[in-house]
């Protein structure tokens, strides 16, 4: 009886627990989110306090201090300067993208099989998707108050996190600490690689983008290159859906020679992306399926939004690396003894 006792009040915490994660889900993602930029940036740290200056040497809080200024004075050189155009063209883009997909449709009409297309029923598809994306960019002065706790919280993980971390592993049994302690370090480090490899895939196509789609006087071409950037986190799908976007724009506009200079850029950068780029940049991460990416990213967008959805693949990458160590490495050294037992008998 005092056993069924214990599982039943167990049963019933687990459940306490959950409810209680469900209801602070936001805070939890936060402080989630918050570990990974410390996980990203504390390799910095590190860096700057490297340098020396004379008989100087910087210390771990000149570090910090400094690297959040740098961010600080980055995020700011952003708003001023990138966010003012890309928030015109994101407001003038849900404005017209109705209009030119329903002048467009009335042009496909006149294509074979053309005639099954519904001009309206695009043009108010066209206005609920745009009018969510517009939504996107009018809802981020909401995240300020979120933007500030998040580096406290970032800076926090930075100056605790050693702590924090050894603290955590002591909760596991003895005998398991080491190894768990090992497969954490190790899923932190790939975790930070693709982390920073997938910035520098995303930040490469957004930029070339912007410089492709401007000399081709592409309309919407701020918006259009931060979306191709954005998209690329998305492996094949998110290319072709940057590509189709910008071609549909290019094709509203009336321009065939647009919609052919987009479409060679698209298919020259994904060759010198494939062949050149991301094999150095991702050599040294965990490598995940394109399912394994576009599953990941549905889940965190059901669950937690977009916020949701940009952390669930670097979480899809450490579930990777704990599951090659638990499970397949774990089954390898079950066979290996069973093996060697077999053979000493």
């Amino acid at each position: 009886m005092k056993n069924h006792r214990s599982d039943i009040l167990f049963f019933f915490g687990v459940l306490l627990m959950l409810w209680t994660a469900y209801a602070v889900r936001d805070v939890l993602l936060l402080i989630y989110v918050s570990a990974l930029f410390a996980v990203v940036i504390s390799p910095a740290i590190g860096f700057i306090q490297k340098m020396k200056i004379g008989p100087w040497r910087p210390g771990r809080g000149f570090a910090i201090v400094f690297l959040v200024l740098m961010f600080a004075l980055a995020g700011t050189i952003f708003m001023v300067f990138a966010f003012p155009p890309i928030y015109n063209d994101a407001r003038e883009f849900a404005a017209d993208w109705p209009r030119h997909l329903a002048t467009l449709s009335e042009q496909i009409r006149h294509l074979p099989f053309g005639a099954k297309i519904d001009s309206a029923e695009l043009q108010k598809y066209a206005g609920e998707i745009v009018g969510g994306a517009g939504g996107l960019f009018l809802n981020l002065a909401g995240g300020v108050f979120g933007l500030f706790t998040g580096m406290i919280l970032t800076v926090y993980f930075i100056i605790d996190g050693e702590r924090v971390f050894r603290w955590a592993v002591s909760l596991f049994p003895l005998e398991e600490q080491p190894r768990l302690s090992s497969t954490l370090l190790h899923s932190e480090n790939r975790m930070r690689n693709w982390l920073v490899g997938q910035a520098v895939l995303m930040t490469s196509l957004g930029l070339a983008s912007l410089g492709v789609y401007y000399a081709l006087d592409l309309k919407y071409f701020y918006v259009l290159a931060l979306y191709a950037g954005v998209a690329n986190i998305v492996p094949i799908v998110g290319p072709i859906s940057a590509l189709t976007l910008s071609s549909t724009v290019a094709a509203a506009q009336g321009s065939p020679t647009k919609v052919l200079g987009v479409i060679i850029f698209h298919a020259i950068y994904v060759q010198f992306e494939s062949a050149l780029l991301s094999p150095r940049v991702m050599r040294s991460t965990v490598h995940l399926s394109p399912l394994a990416v576009i599953v990941a990213l549905a889940l965190g967008g059901s669950l937690a939004g977009v916020l949701g959805a940009l952390v669930a693949v670097p979480t899809a990458a450490v579930v990777a690396v704990f599951a090659d160590e638990y499970l397949v490495k774990k089954k390898n050294e079950a066979v290996e003894a069973a093996g060697a037992v077999g053979a000493t008998g």
